[in-house]
Order: C-alpha cells, then sequence, then structure tokens
C-alpha cells in the first residue's frame, strides 16, 4: 500500500492497488505509488502497458475496479485535476485566450460558459497564464494559427487557470519535433516546481525526459516496475521497462543493493 505522505510544499497523492480491467484484460494490476508535491514524475512504458489507463482514472475520465486514488488522505477531487493532451484539445475556433478562460469552467456557474461572460479581473489573469508560457501578445490569436509548440503552451495554460493541485500530461509533445517539444517539458517542469503541484507525465520518447524528471515510475502490463528517483536511473533501467513482457515478475533495479 502506498504511504499517505505530505510535506511543506502541500499534500501527496497516494495510488492504493488501483485495478482496471477492460473485457476481462488488467490493464492496471495493483498499481501502488505515492507522487510529492513539486516532483515532475515521468511515466514510461510500451504501448498498452497502462499509462494512459492511470492517468484516465487519476483525472476521473474512467472509475477503476478496484483500489484507491487519495489526496492529502481524502479521495482526489477530479476539480483537483487538470490533464494536458496530447492534441492540445483546444477549440480551433477560439482565442488562445478564451482557450485559456475555458479552464475555469469547472469552478464557475454553469450559465457562465454558456454566455462566455467573464469579468475584466479574470481576463487579466488569463493573459497572465498566457504570459507565464511564453505567450505575451497572442491572447487574441486564434488558436488554428498557432504552431503546435504554441498550442501545447496554450494547453497547459488552460490547465494552469482550472488551478489545480496535480497535473497530469498524456503523451504532451508527442506530435513536436526534439527541440520544441524539450521547451514544452520544461515548461512543464517549471509549472510543477515552481507552483508545488504534484505533477504526473507519460512520454514515449523518455529520452527526452532525462533533464527534466525528478522521477521515473515504469508500467509493464499494468503492473509498476520501475520507481526510482531520476539520478538514480540509467538508460538501461528505462529500456528494461519497454522489455518487460506480460507475466513476467522482475522490477527493473531490483537487483540493486
Amino acid at each position: 500500500m502506498a504511504a499517505d505522505t505530505d510535506d511543506a510544499a502541500g499534500p501527496a497523492l497516494a495510488v492504493d492497488g488501483l485495478e482496471k480491467r477492460y473485457d476481462g484484460v488488467r490493464a492496471l494490476d495493483g498499481v501502488d505509488v505515492t507522487l510529492r508535491p513539486g516532483e515532475l514524475t515521468v511515466l514510461v512504458g510500451r504501448s498498452g502497458a497502462g499509462k494512459t489507463t492511470l492517468l484516465r482514472c487519476m483525472n476521473g475520465l474512467e472509475t477503476p475496479d478496484g483500489g484507491a486514488i487519495r489526496h492529502g488522505g481524502a479521495p482526489l477531487e477530479t476539480d483537483d485535476v487538470a490533464l494536458v493532451f496530447q492534441s492540445s484539445a483546444l477549440v480551433d475556433r477560439k482565442s488562445a485566450l478564451a482557450n485559456v478562460l475555458d479552464g475555469a469552467l469547472g469552478r464557475e456557474p454553469a450559465w457562465r460558459g454558456v454566455l462566455g461572460w467573464r469579468t475584466p479581473a479574470e481576463k487579466r489573469e488569463a493573459i497572465a497564464r498566457l504570459h507565464d508560457v511564453g505567450l505575451a501578445g497572442m491572447a487574441d490569436r486564434r488558436v488554428d494559427r498557432l504552431s503546435g509548440g504554441e498550442r501545447q503552451r496554450v494547453g497547459i495554460a488552460r490547465a494552469l487557470h482550472q488551478e489545480p493541485r496535480v497535473v497530469l500530461a498524456d503523451e504532451p509533445v508527442a506530435a513536436l519535433d526534439p527541440a520544441t517539444a524539450r521547451d514544452v517539458l520544461s515548461l512543464l517542469a517549471d509549472v510543477v516546481h515552481d507552483a508545488g503541484l504534484v505533477g504526473l507525465l507519460s512520454l514515449h520518447q523518455p529520452g527526452l525526459a532525462s533533464a527534466v524528471a525528478d522521477r521515473y515510475l515504469g508500467l509493464a502490463a499494468g503492473r509498476l516496475v520501475l520507481d526510482e528517483a531520476a539520478d538514480a536511473v540509467d538508460p538501461a533501467d528505462v529500456t528494461a521497462v519497454y522489455e518487460q513482457t506480460p507475466g513476467g515478475d522482475d522490477r527493473v533495479g531490483a537487483d540493486r543493493a
């Protein structure tokens, strides 16, 4: 069982015995882990290993079949979680500012979202979010006229505008060139560190994570096979996660002193 531990930065997120099945197949098989605030944890594993399922269970998009997810000892509230999607999931016909403002819909009366009414103070706050992600002066730009990297930055700004305590990112740089991907990952890391958030990021390109990861988790066939601080992980450990086969019992790095 993962321990609920808090520190000065804020409450931890504890995943205890998490299970999820699809048509009888286990996508998550008793996952136990505690994620600490102010750390960016990078989740690696082959396609189908359970990475997206874990993130969707944390975000409330999927209901686990067993286990629990707690934040500071209480059930994790979906309003406390922001998810940065692979494709940014923005509304193309809207401006960058309007997309960021949509991040607050979960904490506002429904009628405000329908009417699109926002106070000047709310707009100033959303513009500040765009400044924070390096998009100063682009508030009125339609997002379908932005580059892939700029769109992902809008997605991060929108996530921040939710005022979350947990930030999840599901393959957020898969469609970006390496240089832009590194910039976006660096921005995510800065957000997690500066705001003291719990951060969990799944990646298909683990080599991009070396400059930003505080910790690595590895999933294979729905089981956690790697859980180490980044400075204790070498490339061979990450490669071993991808070489795990369904039904294997070895944890990566388990033979270390």
